[in-house]
């Protein structure tokens, strides 16, 4: 393979999800750094995961993300492209793929992570990974990671309209008294004070989704914060739909534009402990239909790579 015939790779990263009960303890051990969990932090989370029938289809997902785009690039760019799905925390872990990608001659790699908005605290960890896997190598690919793609407009695009979609699945007595919810993963309060860009980028892409749709308002909070002595930024999605219904808010949509798929943080958190206290209000709570491996969202990740391919590494 010569330099000028070597295709140029994209990584699809995600988090990762275990793929049975008995997995839920390595999983959780690697997201800790090697530390395992106390064996009620391991107890609360196999919980959840049977809740939510053992075990959720981030991978599947990710994986149909990824093969949709393979796909696309091959009838496009015949021979430029090759595609591969690595996960952060469960196989194909980062360490297994990068060594494969280096084996396949590739010497450009794009790094997309399926996660629009960026956080040292979270996405760093991708190119960390990433990065620590390459030095192992004896000929190492240059790595080009995108950090955030929450102001793309192809996604801002695609939230409006999966919010367009939801709000005309209220019943017609609602219509017009929808109070629009964004959610995002909540993050540790030190971050701020450290000049991370997530609250910005989080509060500044929601705004423009709801210009786009011309809302007249909405509203924004976290969810899915660790069980750590530390203080997480808030207001917590549960304690908020209280604060909602005590100004009178009877219907809410969900917008959890953190997440792209349907993985535990929106099953259990939205779809479960939201969804349960929302009943418990009286208030009829909804959400939008996520991103997942739909064909509007590969296009988006395709948009998304392309533009940061190199210059010199294309001539289309």
């Amino acid at each position: 393979m010569t330099q000028e015939s070597r295709p140029t790779g994209i990584m699809v990263m995600a988090y990762g999800t275990p793929e049975t009960l008995e997995d839920v303890e390595p999983y959780y051990t690697h997201i800790r750094g090697g530390r395992k969990p106390s064996p009620e932090q391991l107890d609360d989370l196999i919980f959840r995961y049977q809740k939510v029938g053992g075990q959720t289809p981030l991978y599947e997902l990710t994986k149909g993300v990824a093969d949709d785009l393979r796909a696309r690039l091959d009838a496009e760019f015949p021979g430029q492209y090759k595609v591969y799905p690595a996960m952060k925390h469960w196989h194909p872990y980062i360490a297994e793929v990068v060594p494969q990608i280096a084996a396949d001659g590739l010497r450009d790699v794009v790094g997309v992570v399926l996660a629009p908005h960026y956080s040292r605290y979270s996405l760093e960890g991708y190119r960390t990974y990433t990065e620590k896997a390459l030095a192992q190598l004896p000929e190492p690919f240059r790595f080009h990671f995108v950090e955030h793609w929450h102001d793309h407009p192809l996604f801002r695009a695609l939230i409006a309209d999966r919010i367009r979609t939801a709000l005309a699945e209220f019943p017609p007595e609602a219509q017009g008294k929808v109070t629009v919810l964004f959610s995002a993963h909540s993050l540790p309060e030190k971050i701020i004070a450290q000049g991370d860009p997530y609250v910005d980028q989080l509060r500044e892409s929601a705004a423009a989704i709801a210009t786009l749709l011309g809302l007249p308002d909405h509203r924004f909070c976290f969810q899915s914060a660790a069980p750590t002595p530390e203080p997480w930024l808030g207001p917590d999605i549960v304690d908020y739909l209280q604060e909602l219904y005590d100004e009178g808010v009877r219907y809410v949509l969900s917008v959890p534009f953190g997440f792209v798929a349907e993985h535990l943080e929106v099953l259990w958190d939205i779809d479960t402990e939201a969804q349960a206290k929302a009943q418990e209000l009286g208030m009829v709570l909804k959400r939008i239909r996520m991103p997942n491996a739909d064909p509007e969202f590969v296009e988006l990740i395709r948009a998304v790579a392309l533009e940061n391919v190199p210059a010199e590494t294309t001539d289309h």
